[in-house]
């Protein structure tokens, strides 16, 4: 399948949360469906499209300037990204997919009415998610997606972290994983890479500290039949 004949490429958003604890951290997976189209019987971090409504979703907090300011960069075919559905859809996703909600209290303009977020009263909370990779899937799969990843810290989660009661079936065996454990999952290859990036990042954080900003963000730039690999600054 040559690129011209690949379908389009949607924007989509993934979570990669971290509950550390002095000497180890764990990171939250699910296994995808063995008939998903997309990546079947794969251990992924909490994910998906971003959809039309995410543009519009009210945040409690905005993203924070360093990370909205890089999903601007490398702009795909012209288009200009947009920070806070890109940032609205990881945290929707992440409530879909687990059932865990990231919220504070809307002070001004009206309140979240995503499930989970509207029985508490919450609205999604922005603030807490920190750009850390960018990867274009390659030309030639049955999909394909410009993933943004964010990091976040479990401490931000409101409620219990093991609670995954209202979590829907799109991801199975959701569970904490040991981070220096995780890379031997039935992974896809840019999750390994992205698990390694955020080892690095985090490997000298004491658990008690803010999750740092990284210096920049690695871009797997798969928009040509030639791949290319960038930092985005």
């Amino acid at each position: 399948m040559t690129v011209q004949d690949s379908p389009p490429i949607r924007d989509a958003s993934t979570i990669i949360l971290l509950r550390r604890h002095a000497g180890s951290s764990s990171v939250l997976m699910g296994m995808r469906g063995a008939k998903a189209v997309f990546m079947p019987s794969k251990y992924v971090f909490p994910g998906g499209a971003v959809d039309i409504a995410d543009a519009s979703a009210p945040l409690a907090r905005p993203l924070d300037e360093v990370s909205r300011r890089r999903l601007l960069e490398e702009p795909r075919d012209g288009l200009t990204p947009d920070p806070h559905a890109i940032a609205a859809a990881a945290l929707r996703e992440l409530a879909e997919e687990t059932g865990l909600l990231v919220g504070a209290e809307q002070e001004q303009g009206p309140r979240s009415d995503w499930p989970g977020y509207a029985e508490t009263g919450l609205s999604p909370d922005a603030s807490k998610l920190h750009y850390v990779f960018r990867a274009i899937t390659p030309p030639g799969r049955p999909r394909r997606f410009d993933a943004r990843f964010f990091v976040m810290d479990a401490d931000a989660i409101s409620g219990d972290p093991d609670d995954f009661g209202r979590a829907c079936d799109e991801l199975s065996h959701l569970h904490w994983v040991p981070l220096a454990e995780a890379r031997a999952l039935n992974l896809p290859f840019i999750t390994e890479v992205v698990l390694a990036e955020t080892a690095e990042l985090t490997g000298s954080v004491a658990h008690h500290d803010p999750l740092p900003v990284p210096d920049t963000v690695p871009f797997f730039d798969n928009r040509g039949s030639a791949p290319r690999f960038a930092q985005i600054i």
